[in-house]
């Protein structure tokens, strides 16, 4: 049997019902990630631009536009399990630049900027409440990387009663396996896997709310 068929009879890979409240989640385009002079960053440019697109038409439509980054205060570094495993996130401290969103994005005073500490965006944070607040019904996750903190976010937004689209051509990751594994297992256990024309088309269906 083929791994797709394998899926299918499974129950796997259903389209996600799309709401007519969304907002965007744009995951850890900030400079520690996004500039290529610190090590834990990869070449986001074309990402962040189509990113760009999405949020800006969002933001004009009045929906939501979030940012989350990951940053820590130095007493962290020395005590959170996943610093151990992942040592380069030590460098994301609190007023560091690295921890900034990067302008590239077009990101605005008015957008949220959620700070988080682990993988998903939800995790610790003020995430889900901001988009109950909101009256969201489906998140469009767009980011790095995709092989975690995207992942991540994505399962926690589909476990938080959020329908779940995710923008291949808006995420990144530093090697290609893990990005086209990830945007696999997602496509076919917690959201839908588009890109952006298919969101820039869909939001300029949407009332503004």
């Amino acid at each position: 049997m083929l791994q797709s068929e394998i899926y299918d009879v499974a129950g796997f890979g259903n389209a996600v019902p799309r709401g007519s409240h969304p907002a965007i989640i744009v995951v850890d385009f900030s400079y520690g990630f996004t500039d290529a002079q610190y090590p834990t960053a990869s070449d986001s440019a074309s990402q962040m631009a189509r990113t760009k697109e999405i949020c800006d038409l969002a933001r004009n439509r009045g929906f939501p536009v979030i940012f989350t980054t990951i940053a820590y205060h130095p007493w962290e570094v020395h005590k959170l399990p996943w610093l151990k495993k992942a040592s380069g996130m030590a460098a994301l401290l609190l007023g560091s630049r690295l921890v900034e969103i990067d302008v590239a994005t077009g990101i605005q005073p008015t957008d949220a900027v959620v700070v988080k500490k682990g993988a998903s965006s939800f995790f610790g944070s003020a995430l889900s409440s901001l988009l109950t607040s909101a009256g969201t019904d489906t998140v469009v996750i767009t980011g790095a990387t995709t092989s975690g903190c995207v992942r991540a976010t994505a399962v926690d937004a589909v476990q938080s009663g959020f329908n779940v689209l995710v923008a291949s051509d808006c995420c990144v990751d530093r090697a290609q396996e893990p990005h086209k594994a990830s945007l696999y297992d997602i496509q076919q256990k917690y959201g839908d896997i588009t890109d952006a024309d298919d969101i820039l088309c869909w939001l300029n269906t949407l009332a503004k709310p």
